[in-house]
């Protein structure tokens, strides 16, 4: 993960280094920045689908139907002092393979919100306080057994507050740092949460596997949190990319064993209507295990940390807005 963190501050500083600019660049400068102070509204919706369809073909292959959604939308209100960040990304899809009668199996589900507040302090430093919400729409399987639940709405659900310092070199370009942050895990869903899923403490068994008490759906934790981001339109023709990286350190426990969620979305213009995206997912949490499936007592069982990672392809048609 060192080598992330050195990626980004290479970017962070080779975008801060400028020319020195004289008087009058500086009052152009500021003229500049209010045409776009007040409100800014902008956002993208993509829909993707893929099909494939065999009759008699003597290679082999499964009927299959997919669809996948992906938004982000961004709120934003800025005055020479202060900023206000609003972000909302959404994305879901479902995939079914073979016969009509088969279930349909979640490929992507996800609601991310986050908020931020920043006051300045400089041209490029704000002190800033940040909240973030995560969790998921619907229920998730163990695949190919959907008999076996290891997620749920709300299940999990991450609420993150920090306070800091937020450092924004260039436009597309920002290096959260909070030495203060809470971090709650909830987990909505009392078997899931007996089970232990997500870091929690698993319920306390009888020698049969019984609870005798029941574990807690929710799991406090204090420590420091940042957050590095880099959005970059037309990185290459037609070319947008957008890439983001958490960090979190339990003061209260191992604090040396980093939370770690990195999220990129890659996207390519063909025409007015016509995107293909590449979306991806890395997280590594060590007090998250990894379902493996039930035992023949019916318990739970797992394996783990993991290092977690998801990627969605697709090619669709999108929308993009954007309002002052």
């Amino acid at each position: 993960m060192k080598k992330i963190l050195v990626l980004f501050f290479v970017v962070l500083n080779i975008s801060g280094l400028k020319a020195q600019i004289t008087d009058k660049e500086k009052n152009l400068r500021e003229d500049n920045i209010d045409t776009l102070l007040g409100w800014r509204v902008n956002g993208v919706v993509i829909l993707t689908a893929a099909q494939s369809s065999f009759n008699n073909w003597a290679a082999g292959g499964q009927n299959s139907v997919s669809g996948n959604g992906l938004g982000n939308l961004y709120a934003g209100y800025k005055t020479k002092r202060a900023s206000w960040d609003n972000a909302l990304e959404l994305g879901y899809g479902l995939l079914r393979q073979g016969s009509e009668e088969n279930a349909w199996i979640k490929s992507d589900d996800k609601i991310d919100l986050t908020s931020k507040y920043g006051r300045r302090m400089s041209d490029k430093w704000f002190a800033a306080v940040l909240v973030n919400f995560r969790t998921q729409l619907s229920p998730g399987y163990k695949y190919p057994n959907d008999t076996v639940k290891i997620s749920d709405f709300l299940a999990p659900a991450y609420v993150l507050a920090a306070i800091g310092f937020d450092y924004k070199p260039a436009n597309g370009i920002s290096a959260f740092v909070a030495p203060i942050t809470s971090r709650t895990i909830y987990v909505n869903n009392q078997q899931l949460a007996d089970y232990g899923s997500f870091g929690l403490t698993p319920a306390v068994l009888d020698d049969k596997g019984n609870v005798i008490s029941h574990a807690k759906k929710v799991k406090n934790e204090f420590g420091g949190y940042l957050k590095l981001v880099y959005k970059k339109d037309n990185l290459f023709k037609n070319v947008n990319l957008l890439t983001k990286v958490d960090f979190f350190s339990n003061y209260l426990k191992n604090p040396q064993n980093l939370v770690v969620n990195w999220e990129n979305l890659i996207s390519l213009k063909v025409n007015s209507l016509l995107t293909v995206t590449i979306a991806t997912n890395l997280i590594y949490d060590d007090a998250i295990k990894v379902p493996t499936g039930k035992d023949a007592a019916g318990i739970q069982q797992y394996i783990g940390p993991r290092t977690q990672f998801k990627e969605v392809l697709g090619v669709g048609v999108s929308y993009k807005f954007a309002k002052k």
